[in-house]
């Protein structure tokens, strides 16, 4: 079986619910644990917020914000392993003072995905050693460092819809109660009935109402809106400008409660009927949007959104 894609949008504007934020996530080490939050700071750059592909039980390491008003760093960030790996947890500066920053060893030449240069300091723990990086080399049985980004600028939240993972488990278990789709590696029994979970896209703002699979892919701005409530009284809007569609590569094969990668789900899935779709990636899955927040502020659980700019017919 096909999904085709003229089961979903084609064209822009169309009709929508109302939308709100329905869930935040911040994930404090690129491809361990994510936090779910009520509320998030955000910049133009990015929320206050290694890669799993090669190490799947990378998305076991539990990072936890302990915030401490009283110190000069904001408070920690504590990073703790499975019980049964025998490393030890370990706690860095939340946000680091520069003071601190200079007695940290600096990288220049770092890469996200591959080819995204980077700038970046190398962590220190805020006791004495073992070091994190240490810490980490013994957990992934390869020498590793925990690197913070540095000042140089690098744009990329994202969002992303609950219809679409509502569709998106609808196609799967389609196909997986389809014996006469070939897909390598799908576990029939197990995608008949089970659920994919959105933690797998690692998406930062989730948002729920429009009632419509992959609108997002048609938003080229949106307004985020404060509920009209007392608590909320003085907070300001913001605008999202969406820059393109968020192509996919096999990390969220890996169950995030487990650290085990799915042979088909949900990568090969996503390759039946959401391809094409990006002009500089034509041949990989897209799910969900990049988006860039035009200043900086506060956002929340339950916001409102309004689309206040359309696509063309090729979405963003």
């Amino acid at each position: 079986m096909q999904a085709q894609l003229s089961e979903y949008p084609t064209s822009a504007p169309f009709e929508i619910g109302e939308v709100h934020v329905s869930r935040i996530c911040i994930y404090p080490i690129k491809s361990c644990r994510g936090t779910s939050v009520t509320e998030v700071r955000y910049t133009p750059e990015c929320l206050e917020d290694l890669t799993a592909r090669q190490v799947p039980k990378m998305v076991l390491i539990t990072p936890r914000i302990v915030p401490d008003p009283a110190s000069a760093s904001g408070g920690i960030l504590e990073v703790s392993f499975p019980e049964e790996s025998g490393c030890e947890t370990f706690a860095v500066p939340l946000n680091p003072t520069q003071d601190i920053l200079n007695t940290w060893e600096t990288i220049d030449d770092g890469s996200v995905n591959g080819d995204a240069r980077v700038d970046g300091y190398i962590c220190q723990s805020v006791s004495s050693d073992p070091s994190p990086s240490s810490i980490l080399s013994e957990y992934f049985e390869r020498p590793v460092h925990l690197m913070m980004k540095g000042p140089a600028p690098r744009a990329c939240p994202t969002t992303s819809a609950e219809e679409s993972i509502a569709e998106f488990e609808r196609v799967v278990r389609k196909l997986a109660t389809d014996s006469g789709t070939a897909i390598g590696g799908l576990n029939r029994e197990r995608w008949t009935k089970g659920s994919v979970l959105i933690d797998r896209f690692r998406a930062n703002v989730i948002v729920k109402g429009a009632g419509v699979p992959f609108a997002e892919d048609f938003w080229r701005e949106v307004v985020i809106n404060p509920p009209p409530n007392e608590s909320d009284r003085g907070r300001q809007s913001t605008a999202v400008t969406f820059v393109q569609k968020c192509t996919r590569c096999l990390l969220p094969n890996v169950d995030p409660n487990v650290g085990d990668r799915d042979a088909a789900v949900p990568f090969k899935i996503l390759m039946k009927f959401r391809t094409g779709m990006y002009h500089e990636g034509k041949n990989k899955p897209c799910f969900g949007t990049y988006g860039v927040f035009n200043d900086s502020g506060v956002i929340k659980m339950g916001d409102t959104i309004s689309v206040t700019e359309w696509t063309d017919a090729d979405g963003v």
